[in-house]
């Protein structure tokens, strides 16, 4: 299995961090301080490093010189938001990428995956197209008519889930699956409220929309009406 660390003093984000990855497939080993973070990654062994910039006994930026300093391994920072100073100083000390807190567990999954998959050489997922919708799960952005649109990352992950299927119906219960996650203990009702949201983003009117059709009874389509 391919083993990541997840470095951060707050046990709420280790413990998401870690169950979201392990349900695609990864054993995570986790370190609430620099000090231990820095240890287990001179040990060896890891896939990815993922490193919270404000820790105790040594801050992030300090772990990841000495890592950088002996070993490849990439590292993903997280950061509070507005600190750009840090990323900034974070990516010239040798991170590979960033996330800003507080972060959605599912961007920072594809973030880990994205990293790994240019690391290993494989092939990286292609960007959906419809008409003159574009979704990129790289990159996690999407544009309608060349303008980007302002998603959230539950409304990037509802359109893409949606987008790369056209033609089938996705239930409610299907779509909390894939997008919320087998352990979600909400209702189905919370689907059909970031669809409106979504649906406002595409410029979608309730009479004739563009993209995402209900399915009376079932749950939603993408793609032209029948």
């Amino acid at each position: 299995m391919t083993t990541v660390l997840v470095v951060d003093d707050e046990p709420s984000v280790r413990k998401v961090a870690a169950a979201y990855l392990e349900r695609e497939g990864f054993q995570v080993q986790t370190a609430a301080d620099g000090l231990d973070g820095l240890r287990q990654a001179e040990a060896g062994g890891l896939a990815l490093v993922v490193l919270d910039v404000m820790l105790p006994k040594m801050n992030g930026l300090e772990v990841c010189k000495r890592v950088r300093a002996s070993s490849n391994v990439p590292i993903i920072l997280l950061t509070a938001r507005g600190e750009e100073f840090d990323r900034v100083l974070g990516l010239e000390l040798g991170a590979d990428d960033y996330v800003v807190k507080p972060f959605s567990p599912r961007e920072l999954v594809a973030r880990v995956k994205a990293i790994l998959r240019r690391t290993s050489g494989e092939a990286a997922p292609l960007p959906v197209m419809y008409e003159d919708l574009r979704v990129d799960p790289m990159t996690r952005t999407a544009s309608l008519a060349g303008q980007a649109l302002d998603l959230s990352a539950l409304e990037f992950d509802l359109l893409y889930e949606l987008a790369r299927a056209p033609g089938r119906v996705f239930t409610r219960n299907e779509l909390i699956r894939r997008v919320w996650g087998e352990d979600f203990p909400g209702v189905d009702r919370v689907v059909d409220v970031h669809l409106v949201s979504l649906r406002k983003r595409l410029g979608e009117s309730g009479q004739a929309p563009r993209f995402i059709h209900a399915v009376r009874g079932v749950g939603y389509r993408f793609g032209r009406a029948e």
